[in-house]
């Protein structure tokens, strides 16, 4: 079993997302996608980032309107017509959602060295309620495969049940897009990631 919580809906950042947080370059931009209340844009946006907050309905974060540095999308992330997300990013953080036309684009939205934390409900959380639907729950590995196959660098990935603050079963990654360096024959190579 997974050891920490997987979200607060009563608004406390995903102990995750917080755990991986100091990546993000500081005063990077960050996008909060499919933002809810806010609870992460906020969190970004007290360390100093700017901060993209985009859901199809922005009232949980309607008293950041106007505040410097955020900006608020009000966006159907799963219309006909993909949404301009505009990038690049330090960070992106997505919980609580999914929907998987938007993967690949995800990592073309960071900027080299940005990082993607990415934290949902994982096959399995059926025996807790809901999500239930297989449309809505990542398959075993699913956030691993896409960074394989957008080459991005795992710095952390757990997948498992959890119990506060209550029963689920979920995916979880941290992931950085690599610097890129020239070669010898002067064609970008991934660089790898300095130790904190």
């Amino acid at each position: 079993m997974i050891p920490t919580s997987h979200h607060d809906p009563r608004g406390q950042a995903s102990a995750w997302v917080a755990r991986f947080a100091p990546l993000v370059a500081r005063s990077g931009a960050v996008l909060d996608l499919a933002c809810g209340g806010g609870r992460h844009a906020r969190l970004f946006h007290g360390a100093g980032h700017p901060v993209t907050a985009v859901d199809i309905d922005t009232r949980g974060v309607a008293d950041l309107h106007g505040q410097p540095g955020v900006t608020i999308l009000q966006a159907d992330l799963e219309g006909d017509v993909p949404v301009d997300l505009g990038g690049p990013y330090a960070g992106i953080v997505v919980t609580n959602y999914l929907h998987r036309p938007l993967l690949p684009r995800l990592p073309g939205l960071l900027a080299p060295g940005g990082v993607l934390l990415y934290e949902t409900f994982a096959q399995g959380n059926q025996r807790h309620g809901r999500p239930s639907s297989p449309a809505f729950l990542l398959r075993a590995g699913e956030l691993l495969a896409l960074a394989h196959d957008t080459d991005l660098q795992v710095v952390a990935f757990e997948q498992g049940e959890i119990a506060l603050p209550r029963a689920a079963v979920v995916q979880r990654l941290a992931a950085v897009r690599p610097l890129a360096a020239p070669d010898l024959d002067g064609d970008p190579e991934p660089r790898p990631l300095p130790l904190a």
